[in-house]
């Protein structure tokens, strides 16, 4: 669920002067670049830091701070070790992207060592790639018994006549079959002549909804729906040729929403957005490439490197403002479990201590893991939660969906 606003701030809002900025575009542009380079965006365009005196947009100061800040150093240590893992995985990743091969099955990171799980004989140019990948962390390639495909095919036809007990259709990592959540007793049985299908009983996840920045618009802020009075976090600030938008969470507004900050500054007004993966952009009139990871008052923020696909195995982090506000810190140690294979295209973490993943409050916010200089590389935005588990939307989904790539410094 999303934060509804209390009436004294509806009442601040009221009464707040609003300012617009630049003439906003409609949309996305359709033609894509190069893959591979949109995950590392150029920062000539970017604007220069916000000054570190008072707040150009009437906001408190933001300090620029290491995207490492507030994990422990185990934490920092874990993705120290998965670093090399996920630069072979994304060379894997990029070359199913482009050629999608029909027996792929699905990329797992394990301790030390990557798993590729594919259905039949590597063709000889992923093996290439894989050998390429190997020189940056072992590959192991692994059968599968159904490829990847097969096992979205057989979980579209679950979908289609899936019932309201239904609340998850997942992809087995290996390729071995389709797991499926469901509400209640859990004694439903569902087949499919094609793949196996378990079912487990679980608490479905469920959707949950900094206080005061400015334009450049950055990650992790404070975004209030003044037509709904409700609120959410922003994701990263993103670029499509030379529109600037910020992206969130399609259940946080409607198209043609107001959204401001929480002092009732105007953000944009809610554009193109993908309801069933729920994710969606407001234009606005510029963005920076920075999300902010400390409390919702600190100003603390750290500078985003780029974008990377996200794998079964990686740890992650959430930057909400609700969670910021708690905690004073990132949610992190969320270890990616699973992919959904239904129409909401969803990926599934779990924050390994037991800890609360997100709050309300925290839909739309980053999530993100930390290069080795520090900087954040962008992974994907929060949907829903359940406890320590946690639903988000993968970058790649909405690169996909949009054609965008987020502000960098």
């Amino acid at each position: 669920m999303m934060t509804t606003m209390s009436r004294r701030a509806e009442c601040l809002m009221s009464v707040a002067v609003l300012t617009t900025g630049a003439a906003l575009s409609a949309g996305p542009a359709p033609a894509k670049a190069d893959p591979e380079k949109t995950a590392r965006a150029t920062t000539a365009a970017d604007p220069a830091p916000p000054p570190t005196g008072a707040a150009a947009g009437g906001g408190r100061a933001v300090h620029f701070v290491s995207g490492a800040t507030g994990l422990s150093a185990a934490d920092r240590a874990r993705i120290d070790r998965q670093r090399p893992l996920v630069a072979a995985a994304t060379k894997i990743r990029w070359d199913v992207e482009r050629h999608r091969y029909p027996g792929y099955a699905g990329i797992v990171l394990e301790d030390a060592h990557v798993v590729l799980w594919w259905k039949g004989t590597v063709p000889r140019g992923m093996a290439d790639v894989v050998a390429d990948a190997s020189r940056i962390a072992p590959v192991r390639v692994r059968a599968a018994a159904h490829s990847d495909a097969e096992l979205r095919a057989a979980a579209a036809r679950l979908e289609a006549e899936r019932g309201a007990d239904i609340d998850s259709i997942k992809l087995r990592p290996d390729g071995s079959g389709l797991l499926v959540g469901v509400r209640g007793s859990g004694s439903r049985v569902f087949s499919d002549q094609a793949v196996p299908i378990s079912v487990v009983t679980e608490e479905p996840l469920r959707p949950i909804s900094r206080d005061d920045d400015w334009a450049p618009w950055k990650g992790g802020a404070t975004t209030v729906n003044a037509t709904r009075s409700t609120a959410c976090t922003a994701g990263f600030g993103v670029r499509s040729g030379s529109a600037s938008y910020v992206l969130t969470a399609a259940h946080c507004g409607q198209t043609g929403d107001r959204i401001q900050d929480a002092r009732g500054e105007f953000i944009g007004n809610v554009g193109p957005r993908h309801q069933d993966h729920d994710v969606e952009l407001i234009p606005t009139s510029s963005v920076d490439g920075y999300v902010y990871i400390g409390t919702p008052t600190d100003g603390a923020a750290a500078s985003v490197e780029g974008w990377g696909w996200t794998f079964i195995g990686e740890y992650l982090c959430q930057s909400g403002v609700s969670s910021s506000r708690e905690l004073g810190r990132p949610v992190c140690n969320l270890k990616v479990l699973f992919y959904y294979a239904d129409r909401e295209d969803l990926v599934e973490a779990e924050q390994t201590q037991g800890q609360t993943a997100a709050r309300p409050g925290d839909s739309g916010g980053p999530i993100y893991s930390v290069s080795g200089n520090g900087k954040l590389i962008a992974k994907g935005t929060t949907t829903r939660v359940a406890g320590a588990r946690l639903g988000f939307q993968d970058y790649g989904t909405a690169w996909r969906d949009f054609n965008i790539t987020p502000a960098t410094r």
